[in-house]
């Protein structure tokens, strides 16, 4: 099913989570996405961190009749080459840690979704004016909820995804959207060396399902 870019910023204004995960093993790779999909993540990142990334994303894509409602993108890419050969592969939208406008250039003449990284207020104007809806403040860890909440009021209509020491905590979580976020990225705080080595897809499945429904309470109260 291809996605609409509409249909994909929505979801992650809906859900508030966009997972990002790496993985060098095919099927396990294939098991946590639908471990958070059943948890309910409906928008997740696939980071091209690994030697053999592009093979496991390709085997992701042509078993997404598992996961029919999810919207798949690829992480960590950094030229146009790269953007271009992962479109072709069936990335639903494309996400990179840095701002470079040749791969706003392909995502744009395929109407795919770029999220660039970005940690000045010049970066995120300069990512705006080349078409990116959505950008990502990276790394938010260095930059912090205080970053966020003064850039908002200086570019109309900004949305922004935290990536980078998002951690699953109301303290953590309720900073960066009480700032402004539209949503955050989190890896290695939900897919944890212990779960991982240990595969409970059940227990990474509640995790999940739990980090979202905390957003959501934040979202509330807010």
């Amino acid at each position: 099913m291809k996605f609409t870019n509409e249909q994909i910023v929505d979801t992650m204004k809906r859900t508030g989570v966009v997972p990002l995960f790496t993985h060098d093993n095919a099927e396990e790779a294939q098991q946590v996405i639908e471990a958070a999909y059943r948890g309910g993540v409906r928008v997740f990142e696939f980071t091209n961190r690994k030697k053999n990334s592009f093979e496991v994303f390709t085997h992701l894509i042509k078993n997404r009749a598992k996961y029919p409602e999810l919207m798949i993108g690829i992480g960590t890419v950094l030229d146009g080459a790269t953007t271009k050969k992962f479109i072709d592969a069936g990335a639903d939208f494309i996400i990179s840690p840095i701002l470079k406008l040749e791969m706003a250039e392909v995502c744009n003449a395929h109407n795919i979704l770029w999220m660039p990284g970005c940690a000045t207020l010049t970066e995120i104007v300069t990512a705006k004016e080349n078409g990116a809806q959505v950008i990502k403040v990276f790394p938010g860890s260095v930059l912090g909820p205080g970053f966020v909440s003064a850039i908002m009021p200086v570019v109309p209509d900004l949305q922004l995804m935290i990536t980078g020491g998002v951690e699953p905590n109301e303290k953590n979580l309720s900073a960066w959207f009480s700032a402004g976020a539209m949503c955050v990225g989190m890896g290695s705080q939900l897919f944890t060396k212990d779960i991982l080595a240990s595969k409970n897809w059940a227990l990474l499945e509640n995790n999940i399902r739990e980090a979202l429904s905390l957003v959501q309470k934040l979202r509330t109260k807010a």
